[in-house]
């Protein structure tokens, strides 16, 4: 198997960061010193899409929303130079040296209220995007790529991801299984073979929300959600609860399946955070 080259990849709208960005960048940058680091700012990210995929540069600008730019330039730029991309919001606790032996690792990210992965494809738990692994080229990467793609092209394949969400939520879950966790989760669901070439950083017990949003036992994403609308109180209010309240009955389901998870086809359990 190709190892994922020591590479670490961080993106931002400019280089000079907040202190708080730059206190988790120094953190992830110090615990890697032998990994190569590389910043893409706005300017280097439209850059590499003219440079690199000239092929997706109409894609790339169709997209809706800043964020789903973000999303599709993180799976672009492992894609091609392999490595690891992760968040301005992660905070690492060790080095990353032991997962570089695996050819591509994601996070176990949380339950999922996704009427359509748990019914439809029977799996109750997403992956997260804001920290992954890949050796350059990975197909699995490749899928992904060819499925953000296929999401701003067809939004009747989208569709079936959002059958049960309250209306007031439908703006952020539409980002979300458009480039989000949520496209990347369908992914290697609908791809099984795929699945099997991923490393899944899940943690002993998967019911147990403080092992939720951990990358592995290696750090942890604070979700600072910058992308999110910072729209009327009430409505956010709303979204949240009803997140919360389904999720609390949800995860009642998942305790009958157990509380061990595994990628299908099978792929090793870590332990987490």
């Amino acid at each position: 198997m190709v190892q994922i080259p020591k590479r670490i990849i961080q993106t931002g709208n400019q280089v000079q960061q907040p202190l708080r960005n730059r206190a988790m960048m120094a953190s992830v940058k110090l615990l890697n010193p032998d990994f190569e680091y590389k910043f893409f700012d706005e300017e280097h990210r439209q850059a590499f899409i003219d440079e690199e995929f000239p092929e997706y540069r109409k894609v790339f600008d169709s997209f809706r929303l800043p964020i789903q730019r973000y999303d599709f330039f993180r799976y672009l730029a492992v894609f091609k130079h392999g490595g690891f991309y992760f968040d301005l919001d992660i905070m690492l606790a060790r080095g990353i040296s032991d997962l570089v032996e695996f050819g591509c690792v994601f996070p176990f990210e949380a339950l999922t209220v996704n009427e359509f992965l748990r019914k439809q494809l029977k799996m109750d738990w997403e992956i997260g995007n804001y920290g992954f692994g890949a050796a350059a080229g990975h197909p699995f990467l490749e899928a992904v790529i060819e499925n953000c793609i296929r999401a701003q092209k067809d939004p009747g394949w989208v569709r079936p991801m959002t059958r049960g969400l309250p209306y007031l939520s439908r703006s952020e879950y539409y980002v979300i299984n458009t480039t989000g966790p949520g496209l990347v989760s369908r992914t290697l669901a609908e791809n099984p073979k795929l699945a099997g070439t991923v490393e899944v950083l899940f943690p002993e017990d998967v019911c147990d929300q403080k092992n939720w949003n951990c990358f592995g036992d290696f750090g942890v994403h604070l979700r600072d959600a910058s992308w999110r609308s910072k729209g009327n109180y009430i409505r956010r209010q709303f979204a949240n609860r009803w997140e919360n309240l389904k999720m609390q009955s949800l995860i009642k389901e998942s305790l009958k399946l157990g509380r061990t998870r595994q990628a299908r086809q099978g792929a090793n359990s870590r332990e987490t955070c």
